[in-house]
């Protein structure tokens, strides 16, 4: 059941997801194209990601429940004794470890701005996913800005902008595929965790800490599969610095409040954010990293943030009168009196 947040709550939401979506984008960039030694391992930034949510999740329960004794009784009912509803979370666990590994690969081999407006195709595929798993209709306007959208970023990827500071190889190819896994496990994970989230009371906290439990056995069997020989000669936590910390931190909290806004807030919200996580990041790439944005680029930058917008628009309600018909009765109803 869906619960009534006040509008302060809602902007305070959209501040810190634009802030933290731009930020994470660019200093993920800067720890995976700026070396200084030998590069730290992935898989177990994102391991580690899972345990800080996991951490932050029981100490919002804990807040939620009120005393230890509440909460304990809630951990026993929802998750220790309930494992049918943690292998239900164990998919996007699944899908979510894949896009934040596929994440890593693509800010390995494309520019910030490039990735960031790339990734927005996530939004036609979560549209598709909203249609088929939820059942929901998109008006005309919304397919038109899905359209607009694919648009974009086509422009985007025909003349990519170019960095002129970046010390290692790239290969974009490599990172557009990268790219098109993540955006496919963007909208599938998403939409499959609100079907969850909101076919129950469950707590929010409780579905995080259920999913995050499935995340941290799955990246840790990535890191064993990927990264196995090398993190036991070199240790778990080679090449971490305070940018690599940071990048953690801000993909913990960004990982908490994607469930916030999943369950509180709309589709308006979430474009502002992302449009105005667009405008940061190409903004911030110029001067760390010397992009230099073409016309192309730019032009399609700017389709998709007016995609993303439309795309929040609500809908009309197509249930209700014609205006010509509300007219003819407002009428009736004066004439009456």
């Amino acid at each position: 059941m869906a619960e009534k947040v006040s509008v302060v709550f809602k902007v305070y939401c959209l501040t810190v997801m634009t802030l933290v979506a731009a930020t994470y984008t660019v200093a993920l960039r800067y720890t995976r194209t700026i070396s200084t030694g030998d590069m730290y391992f992935s898989t177990t930034a994102v391991c580690i990601t899972e345990v800080i949510k996991l951490i932050l999740s029981l100490g919002m329960l804990t807040k939620e429940s009120g005393s230890l004794l509440r909460l304990k009784n809630t951990i026993a009912e929802n998750i220790i004794f309930s494992p049918k509803e943690l292998l239900k979370l164990s998919v996007p666990s699944i899908v979510y470890a894949i896009q934040n590994n596929m994440a890593f690969v693509a800010l390995s081999n494309l520019d910030a701005a490039v990735y960031q407006v790339t990734y927005q195709l996530k939004i036609p595929c979560t549209a598709l996913c909203t249609v088929l798993m939820l059942n929901r209709s998109l008006s005309r306007l919304q397919w038109f800005s899905v359209f607009m959208l694919c648009a974009g970023v086509t422009l985007v990827q025909w003349k990519p902008a170019e960095a002129t500071k970046v010390q290692v190889e790239q290969d974009p190819i490599v990172g557009f595929i990268a790219i098109a896994i993540a955006v496919l496990c963007s909208g599938f994970a998403g939409v499959y965790f609100e079907k969850v989230l909101k076919s129950s009371d469950t707590s929010l906290w409780v579905r995080n800490i259920q999913m995050y439990l499935s995340g941290i056995v799955i990246t840790l069997i990535g890191v064993y599969i990927t990264d196995g020989e090398a993190v036991l000669v070199k240790g778990f936590f080679f090449g971490y610095t305070p940018w690599v910390c940071f990048v953690i931190f801000l993909a913990s909290v960004g990982g908490l409040y994607t469930s916030v806004v999943v369950k509180y807030t709309d589709n308006i919200m979430k474009g502002f954010s992302a449009a105005a996580a667009i405008v940061l990041s190409t903004v911030a790439s110029v001067f760390l990293f010397g992009l230099k944005i073409t016309i192309t680029f730019a032009s399609g930058a700017l389709l998709v943030c007016v995609s993303i917008y439309l795309y929040g628009l609500p809908k009309q309600d197509t249930t209700k009168l014609d205006p010509k018909d509300k007219d003819r009765e407002l009428k009736q109803k004066l004439i009456a009196v």
